[in-house]
């Protein structure tokens, strides 16, 4: 199953000090096959990250450890994401 989080910015000095390890926490989730796409939003308000997990419990684990989020610069709105696959019919 694929979830998405939401990871808007409430601290902006927080994420700047943060961020390589946002970064790093991310990028080692990815080499393990737990996520799929990641990236900011063309605003600079924050950015979503698309985890692969077995379970929401499990995508919520994953997310809630990102530096970003334990260090109080971004908040975390989860949601189970139905990926379809393309091209569309119907």
């Amino acid at each position: 199953m694929h979830y998405v989080a939401f990871l808007p910015i409430i601290d902006q000095e927080k994420n700047k000090e943060h961020r390589p390890a946002h970064l790093a926490h991310i990028n080692d989730l990815f080499k393990q096959g737990k996520v799929m796409a990641a990236g900011p939003f063309t605003d600079g308000k924050g950015g979503l990250v698309i985890y692969i997990a077995d379970t929401y419990e499990e995508a919520l684990e994953l997310a809630e450890k990102d530096p970003a989020v334990t260090s109080g610069a971004r908040t975390l709105e989860l949601r189970e994401w139905g990926a379809l696959n393309l091209p569309l019919e119907g």
